[in-house]
């Protein structure tokens, strides 16, 4: 689908596995581009970080936690999550979903990633190992991921 291709990232702890489509270039920081595929029931952590990122959901469903708004994401819509918003998110589907995630400035994403992943490998991690990757990395994260049947209604 897209001309960049790099090798998948799987994070199984989180249900995610994901491309790096644009890679920030040497000199231009402005942008990466990922691509992700979110298991059905599974999302990131709540959690925030400078980066403004901005979402367009190319399959399924999700519901979605940004400040206060809570939302469903479907199938061709746009979503940004403004740098420094405490946000997370969970495929509301039963089919995996996916994303192409833009995040301004760039972001290192292999290095981020592929650190997360080497974080989770065996699970849920404990919160101070998660908190100490997150800080290197300038990432809080502030609770556990969104779990199958909370209220849309509830805000963060």
């Amino acid at each position: 689908m897209f001309a960049q291709a790099s090798s998948p990232i799987a994070i199984p702890a989180i249900g995610l596995t994901l491309w790096e489509r644009k890679p920030p270039a040497p000199i231009e920081r402005a942008v990466s581009m990922i691509e992700t595929v979110h298991a059905p029931g599974f999302g990131p952590p709540l959690h925030r970080h400078p980066e403004t990122e901005v979402f367009r959901v190319l399959r399924g469903r999700y519901v979605m936690k940004g400040g206060l708004r809570v939302f469903e994401a479907k199938e061709g819509d746009v979503i940004t999550v403004p740098g420094g918003v405490a946000h997370a998110f969970m495929n509301a589907g039963d089919e995996p979903a996916s994303q192409l995630v833009l995040i301004m400035p760039a972001l290192d994403v292999d290095g981020f990633f592929r650190g997360l992943a080497d974080v989770m490998k065996s699970g849920k991690p404990e919160t101070r190992a998660l908190a100490e990757f997150g800080k290197q990395w300038n990432v809080d994260f502030l609770g556990p991921p969104l779990k199958r049947g909370e209220s849309l209604a509830a805000p963060l």
